[in-house]
């Protein structure tokens, strides 16, 4: 492969190919931007992931006609343990694990780890009316939509 594109250069420079032609073949394993983003996509940890590469902990979300609505798995933790801040527009939820001594297991299948998802929340919601409650070791909260944000349908005259 690399003997072709040699090749190819000296075909190409006995026959006068400009020079900003000649870029490419010079550096042929250099990404462009669009390789660069092609290729973060399936990265766990870019720029550009998917948000369910990022939360290892539970999340439900979902969006209904008034609000949007974050679900997250909160077993055994008391309203306490858990620190909820919003930073102009981002949302941020914390639990740090005590520590405590290991006990010895038959087997261990209840996740008991500490937490910190942060999310940057779309100006359409408004943050200063977010409702947070725990019930049943679900964190739910509700943020609802900011009034004129909302969609509305226009009556055409």
């Amino acid at each position: 492969m690399v003997t072709k594109q040699i090749n190819y250069l000296n075909r190409s420079l006995k026959r006068g190919t400009k020079l900003k032609n000649m870029r490419n073949l010079l550096r042929p394993f250099e990404l462009d931007p669009f390789d660069l983003l092609w290729k973060d996509l399936f990265e766990s940890n870019s720029n550009f992931a998917n948000i369910s590469h990022r939360i290892t902990h539970p999340v439900d979300i979902y969006e209904n006609e008034n609000s949007i609505v974050f679900e997250i798995a909160a077993v055994g933790l008391d309203k306490k343990d858990i620190e909820i801040l919003v930073e102009g527009e981002q949302l941020r939820i914390k639990y740090e694990k005590p520590e405590m001594e290991e006990r010895p297991a038959i087997y261990k299948g209840i996740k008991r780890s500490s937490f910190d998802i942060t999310w940057k929340i779309s100006t359409k919601f408004d943050l200063s009316k977010l409702e947070a409650s725990l019930d049943k070791g679900l964190l739910k909260l509700n943020i609802p939509i900011a009034e004129g944000k909302a969609i509305r349908r226009v009556e055409l005259k």
